[in-house]
């Protein structure tokens, strides 16, 4: 039995992938492009990641999904940025998603709205011939 108080150091990509809600190809892909984000690899080549690289990753999928940055200027951004000294903080994987519960009133909005959209685009067709 693992004790719980042990603080992990290293994470896999599919760890790494499900705690920052990316895929894994993307992770490869800014490991190509940005210098900072180099993960140490084990004698089987695979990837590890230390609690440093997921805040670097984190902070990237800020600047680029939120903010909306270019690469380009997310590399900018990233030469004046130093993650916070490492507090040895556990980071933890995202519970599985549950099945959301169907909407029905939400579900007759949309159904609403797509028929008035199929009604606009009827009659477009019709002024168009």
């Amino acid at each position: 039995m693992k004790s719980s108080n042990i603080k992990k150091l290293y994470y896999s990509i599919s760890e790494v992938s499900k705690i920052v809600e990316l895929e894994q190809y993307v992770l490869r892909y800014w490991e190509s492009e940005f210098e900072e984000l180099k993960p140490a690899k084990n004698r089987a080549g695979n990837r590890i990641y230390t609690n440093k690289d997921i805040k670097l990753i984190l902070h990237l999928r800020h600047l680029l999904r939120e903010e909306r940055y270019t690469i380009e200027g997310a590399k900018q951004i990233l030469k004046s940025w130093s993650p916070d000294k490492e507090d040895g903080e556990q980071l933890q994987l995202l519970p599985p998603e549950q099945p959301k519960e169907k909407n029905v009133q939400n579900n007759s909005v949309v159904s609403e709205d797509l028929q008035e959209v199929k009604v606009f685009l009827e009659e477009l067709l019709v002024k168009l011939k």
